[in-house]
This record gives structure tokens, C-alpha cells and sequence, in this order.
């Protein structure tokens, strides 16, 4: 279910800054959760293959859906959740050039207890001296779970980020069209992958898109990010993986080579156009986001992104 307290303090937040001076505002730090009307959920429609509805399951008026990792889950409970994670760190300039990070988590998350509390990404970005904001939508709500609900629709990821430029520039005074210009970097962490792959396969923020940092992800897909990386060459890809998804880093890898496409096995001094690289690490996949092939690497990877300081 949402975590109310946090989208109610989020919504006295974004009111308790007036239209007054955007300098002021950017003096200070914004963590907000506000609801969505484009969000991964609620999601009436099929299964991406067709193969049927993705609510498959009713009982005494309730709607659920079959997960192959965690049994049934109640749309009541599980996919009602329109929150969206909006945060900007202090000093934030969107007067200058900056980036936007879209964060997709993984599996068994929630926005307020996972991914600002456990997994530390709204520190790590603010940590990482870009001048970025975050943008992170709320999945299906902790649980076994990787599917990307209305991100499986071509456009609907755009219509989102749509919204996410009013929701920024409602926080900070500044034009919803800068915030709809501004490149945009994906990261997705574990389960994160599904909706990543569909965002690649449907192109829906074609030309914005700088590159993709996945986290112990791929457990599947494998031919649509490579297959984006080789279209894709002004862009980076930057792969960081443990046991769980060697297999499908391992997949990636030999696919691009079979496009000619070689890929480092080194960390990346510079994030750059036309950089690839898989990074092996042996941490824990529970915490890899704050602890892989060094400490917070996410914060790590974003510090080398070059052409969007703070």
C-alpha cells in the first residue's frame, strides 16, 4: 500500500514553497513522494507477449495478478500505487546544464523504506556533485514482482516523464520545458530491469537518453539492451553485476561482440559516449546498490558522468 505519511508530508512540502524565489529554494535539499496520474500502476491491460490479462485472478470482488516468483498478488495491495519519488539536492541549479536520473528498483520495495531509507539512492545521487534531480516511480509495491505495468505501452513512459518535468518544476520555480529538455540517465537495480527493457525496446525519450546503469539486473532480455547499445553509440551502458545475473550480463556481452562491439571489464574513468563496460563483483545482491564493485556505486558511476557539475 502507499506509504501515506510519506505522500502527505511530500505534498506539504511541494505547497510550502511559494512562487517566490527559486534561489531560496534551491538552498536546501528536496525529498518528496507525490502521486502519479501516469504511473506503472494501476494496470488493466495484458501481459506484454498477449498471452492474457495481466489481472488473471478474481476473488469475492478482488482483482490479482499470478507473479511466477510470488504467487498471487491483490491489485488493492499490491498495484494501486501511483507514487513517484521526486528529489533534487542542494545547490541545484536548473538554470545550468543538468541531468535527470530515473531510478527503477527491484523487487520487494517501496520508495520511502527501500530506496531513500536501505538503498540510499537519493544520498548517493546528491553525494555524486551532479547538478540532477531523481525521478523514481513507484513498481509493484513489496513484492515478488518485476512486471512494468503500463511501461509496457509505447508512450506511456513519455507521458510520464511529462509529468514528472511539471512535478519538478512545480518544486523548484522553474519551467516544466527545461525539465523536459534536460538529458536523462537510467539506472535500474535488479527486478528494475523489466520496465528498463521496455522503456529501451519502445523509445520513448528517443534522443534525451545518455545512457543506461543497471545494477545486478538482466535476468532476461538481454537481446533488447544489446541490441540498444549497438543503435546506440552516443550512449553509454554500464553493467555492474553479481552472481545472480552473470548469465544475462554473460548474454549481453556476446551479443555485442557479435556486432564487433568490444566492452571493458574495468570501471570507467569517464561516463562517455560510447562507453560499455560490465563490472563482476561478488557483493551480496540484497545490497548491491550500496555496496557492489565499490561502496555506494551509483554514486560512484554518476561522479563520473562529466559535463553536469554542480
Amino acid at each position: 500500500m502507499p506509504d501515506r505519511r510519506a505522500i502527505i508530508a511530500g505534498l506539504l512540502a511541494a505547497a510550502a514553497f511559494p512562487a517566490a524565489s527559486q534561489a531560496a529554494r534551491l538552498r536546501k535539499a528536496i525529498s518528496t513522494i507525490v502521486p502519479f496520474k501516469t504511473s506503472p500502476f494501476p494496470y488493466r491491460g495484458k501481459l506484454p507477449d498477449g498471452s492474457g490479462p495481466f489481472l488473471d485472478v478474481t476473488a469475492n470482488g478482488r482483482h490479482g495478478h499470478t507473479s511466477p516468483r510470488g504467487g498471487i498478488y491483490w491489485e488493492d495491495e499490491t498495484y494501486s500505487d501511483r507514487s513517484t519519488l521526486l528529489a533534487m539536492p542542494k545547490g541545484f541549479d536548473p538554470a545550468k546544464p543538468a541531468v535527470i536520473v530515473v531510478f527503477f528498483h527491484g523487487n520487494g520495495a517501496t520508495l520511502q523504506r527501500d530506496v531513500v531509507g536501505r538503498q540510499r539512492v537519493v544520498a548517493q545521487v546528491e553525494a555524486s556533485g551532479l547538478n540532477t534531480v531523481l525521478v523514481a516511480p513507484q513498481f509493484a509495491s513489496n513484492a515478488q514482482d518485476s512486471s512494468a505495468g503500463n511501461f509496457w505501452t509505447p508512450g506511456v513512459f513519455a507521458r510520464f516523464m511529462a509529468e514528472a518535468a511539471q512535478g519538478l518544476g512545480r518544486l523548484t520555480g522553474a519551467k516544466a520545458a527545461k525539465f523536459d529538455a534536460m538529458p536523462v540517465v537510467l539506472v535500474a537495480y535488479s527486478g528494475g530491469y523489466n520496465p528498463a527493457a521496455s522503456v529501451l525496446k519502445n523509445g520513448d525519450i528517443g534522443g534525451r537518453l545518455l545512457g543506461v546503469i543497471l545494477l545486478d539486473a538482466v535476468f532476461d532480455e538481454a537481446d533488447i539492451f544489446a541490441n540498444w547499445t549497438a543503435r546506440h553509440r552516443k550512449s553509454f551502458f554500464v553493467s555492474a553485476y553479481g552472481q545472480s545475473s552473470a548469465s544475462g550480463n554473460a548474454q549481453i556481452r556476446q551479443l555485442l561482440a557479435g556486432q564487433g562491439i568490444d566492452a571493458s571489464s574495468d570501471p570507467p574513468r569517464r561516463l562517455e559516449a560510447g562507453s560499455v563496460a560490465f563490472l563482476a563483483s561478488d557483493a551480496a545482491h540484497d545490497s548491491f546498490v550500496t555496496r557492489a564493485f565499490v561502496g555506494n556505486p551509483l554514486q560512484w558511476l554518476l561522479a563520473r558522468l562529466h559535463g553536469f557539475p554542480r
